[in-house]
């Protein structure tokens, strides 16, 4: 039998990670005291996590990328991650960082109709074309922002051009055998509407699954099974396993425009 905790133990998996949040917080800070045009804090709710920062190019932006953070829906919030906006920003982009609310206060269905109503307001202040991206549990919450059921407005999903999932899950279920589930409280009905395998992909929207080749292999198994299933139904769907890189590392190439990762969110064509 798999057993399911250690399958989705990243930092178990990985030296030197409980010094990991220190160094993302203190680059996000010295990224934000050095970048201009950064407006934090911006509401897209009543609820004190519902806010987003907002990364502005110095020129008019080309069009907005959204960046959801990770940490399983338990932790972590936009001030870790500020410094991952350079790359798009560089290129053009404006870039939004939501937070959301975490288990066990809300359900992860809750936090997927979050994202969306952050997307919204994102969206509304920056015209353009919209791509999204998220890591881990954020990878799970942009890839059901193009799922059949999406939240968002038919509007903000004709500006959809393309999600990049990075390390996210896809099947919720496997989930329901861990002891992380007793905080976030799935059950096998919730599980199975937030698994983005279980849907069909709205129409015109290219979906890119990226892992490392040093993930754990139920992440790499995740990011390929989506892929699969997407493509098989005729979604222009892509999935990379980028080199050896862990499950924390696989993000740092979003800090440079040049970055293969980068270059997979800021395609120009759609």
């Amino acid at each position: 039998m798999t057993d399911w905790d250690t399958a989705f133990d990243n930092m178990g998996h990985v030296a030197g990670s409980a010094e990991l949040p220190a160094i993302w917080a203190e680059r996000a800070q010295a990224y934000r005291s050095t970048t201009a045009g950064i407006e934090t804090d911006i509401p897209y709710g009543g609820h004190p996590r519902e806010k987003f920062d907002l990364v502005l190019p110095e020129g008019p932006p080309k069009g907005l990328v959204v960046f959801v953070h990770g940490g399983y829906w338990m932790r972590l919030d936009k001030s870790y991650w500020t410094h991952l906006s350079e790359g798009a920003r560089a290129k053009g982009w404006a870039v939004c960082l939501p937070s959301y609310t975490l288990a066990p206060e809300v359900h992860i269905s809750h936090m997927t109709k979050q994202i969306a109503t952050a997307i919204e307001a994102a969206a509304a202040r920056v015209a353009g074309p919209v791509r999204i991206a998220g890591h881990s549990a954020g990878g799970h919450l942009v890839s059901r922002m193009i799922c059949d059921d999406t939240p968002l407005s038919q509007g903000t999903i004709d500006r959809m051009e393309m999600c990049l999932s990075i390390s996210g899950l896809h099947d919720l279920r496997p989930l329901l055998n861990t002891t992380m589930n007793e905080t976030l409280c799935l059950n096998m009905e919730e599980a199975t509407r937030e698994s983005a395998v279980l849907h069909r992909c709205v129409d015109g929207v290219r979906f890119h699954a990226w892992t490392g080749g040093g993930e754990r292999p139920e992440f790499i198994r995740q990011a390929q099974l989506l892929d699969m299933m997407w493509s098989g139904l005729g979604v222009a769907s892509t999935c990379t396993i980028d080199g050896d890189h862990h499950h924390f590392s696989v993000i740092e190439g979003l800090t440079s425009e040049d970055a293969a990762i980068t270059q997979a969110l800021i395609l120009e064509e759609k």
